[in-house]
């Protein structure tokens, strides 16, 4: 993998993390408002699909969804998994 690749692929992980946190900025935002809500497996899927970190610093950031069980147990677990699995990356030969 060129530092090309590496540059594209961590462009496109921040990218998709500040779209998530802005998704979940515009639910907090609705919540506040007593407008239209995006679901909470919305969120999660948001999140697992590799917004995991923009999910939690949204939710940290924002205060959002921070009492809401089991969402934020179910978040905690995403973050972990997405963690485990960059260290698998990185850590495997190649």
């Amino acid at each position: 993998m060129t530092m090309t690749d590496i540059t594209k692929m961590a462009a496109l992980f921040l990218a998709l993390n500040l779209i998530v946190f802005s998704i979940y900025f515009l639910d907090k935002q609705a919540a506040r408002n007593g407008g239209w809500r995006i679901s909470e497996r919305t969120l999660l899927t948001l999140a697992m699909i590799g917004g995991s970190l923009g999910a939690v610093a949204a939710q940290r950031i924002l205060r959002h969804k921070t009492r809401k069980e089991p969402f934020r147990s179910i978040l905690a677990a995403i973050l972990i998994l997405h963690g485990a699995l960059v260290m698998m990356l990185a850590f495997a030969p190649l």
